[in-house]
C-alpha cells in the first residue's frame, strides 16, 4: 500500500505552519506522530494535496505544572507523558490511562495532540480530558481559542478544529490531595481498540467520604460520554460496594451505544456499568493510599 501523491511541507515555526494551513485549508493534512494519518493515507481514505509536517517545529513538546494545572504541548510524545514524574504526581488519571494506548512502539511516536485531534470514539485520551474537564487550546494565524471537551469533540472522528487551526496545548487540572484514579477498558487483545473504557477519579476526605468524582466513558458513543449524574450520586457517600453498584447502573442507564461485529449495544452497555463500578472501586482504594 502506498499513499496518494501530495506535496510535502516541513515548516520550522508555528507561525509558518499556521500560515500554510491558512493558505491551503481543506487541501492540507497535518502530520504529527503519524500513527493514525499514515494508515489512512496508505488506504487512500484521505487524499490531501499538501502534508504539513509539524516535527521540525520547536516548542510544541513539553509537560509542565503551573497555576494548579498540567499543561502538555500537542507534539509531546505519548511515551514522554507516560514516563513523566510530574504526570504521575499531579494527574493520576492520565498516568493510569497512558500505558493502555496501543503498544509502546506506537506511544514512542504518537503524540498527545494527534490522538485528541483524531477523536477516535474508542480512544483513551479524549475520555481522560473529558472526565477531568480539561481545556484544549487551538490556534490559527488570526488568534487563539480555548475549548472545553464538549465544544472540542463534535462527532465520530470530528472536532471543532477548523482547517486553518492547530491544536497546540491541552490543560488538565492538578488532582487535589487524597485523590485516586483508574482507567479500565475491555478489548479483544491488549493494544486493540477498546470496546468500552472508563476513566474514573475519586477524591475522599479524611473520613473516607467522597468529595469529588469524575467519570467518562469511551467506546459507547461518537464522543466521550461524561457521566455527570452518576458521579454526583457518589459525592457525599462512602464508596461502599452497594453505592458503587448503584453508580455503575446510573452510568450505564442512559447509554445507547451502536452495536457492530465486535460487540452488541447491549454488551457495551452492560460492560460500561461493570467497568464504572470497578474503576471507581480501584480509584477509591488509591485515594486511601492502597492499591
Amino acid at each position: 500500500m502506498k499513499p496518494p501523491r501530495f506535496e510535502y511541507l516541513a515548516p520550522t515555526s508555528l507561525d509558518e505552519a499556521l500560515g500554510l494551513l491558512a493558505d491551503h485549508g481543506d487541501e492540507a493534512k497535518v502530520l504529527a506522530g503519524g500513527q493514525s494519518l499514515v494508515p489512512l493515507l496508505n488506504f487512500r481514505l484521505v487524499r490531501p494535496a499538501y502534508l504539513v509536517d509539524l516535527n521540525e517545529i520547536p516548542g510544541l513538546a513539553y509537560v509542565r505544572a503551573d497555576d494548579g494545572r498540567l499543561a502538555i504541548g500537542a507534539m509531546t510524545r505519548q511515551r514522554a507523558v507516560e514516563t513523566a514524574d510530574v504526570v504521575r504526581e499531579r494527574c493520576p488519571l492520565l498516568a493510569d490511562a497512558m500505558p493502555q494506548i496501543g503498544h509502546f512502539q506506537i506511544r514512542n511516536r504518537g503524540t498527545i495532540g494527534g490522538s485528541l485531534a483524531h477523536a477516535d470514539p474508542a480512544a483513551e485520551l479524549p475520555a481522560v480530558v473529558a472526565a477531568l474537564g480539561g481545556e484544549l487550546v487551538v490556534r490559527s494565524r488570526t488568534g487563539q481559542r480555548t475549548l472545553t471537551p464538549e465544544q472540542f469533540f463534535v462527532a465520530y472522528l470530528t472536532t471543532a478544529v477548523e482547517p486553518a487551526e492547530l491544536l497546540v496545548e491541552v490543560r488538565l487540572p492538578v488532582a487535589p490531595p487524597r485523590t485516586g484514579a483508574a482507567f479500565m477498558e475491555v478489548s479483544r487483545r491488549h493494544g486493540d481498540f477498546a470496546l468500552v473504557g472508563v476513566a474514573a477519579s475519586v477524591t475522599l476526605d479524611e473520613a473516607g467520604v467522597c468529595t469529588g468524582c469524575a467519570i467518562a466513558l469511551t467506546g459507547v458513543g461518537p464522543t466521550p460520554v461524561v457521566a455527570h449524574e452518576a458521579a454526583r450520586a457518589l459525592i457525599g457517600a462512602k464508596p461502599t460496594t452497594e453505592v458503587l453498584e448503584d453508580v455503575g447502573r446510573r452510568a450505564a442507564a442512559p447509554l445507547r451505544p451502536d452495536g457492530d461485529l465486535h460487540a452488541s449495544s447491549e454488551y457495551r452497555t452492560h460492560v460500561a456499568g461493570v467497568l464504572t463500578r470497578r474503576a471507581l472501586a480501584r480509584a477509591a482504594l488509591r485515594a486511601r493510599g492502597t492499591r
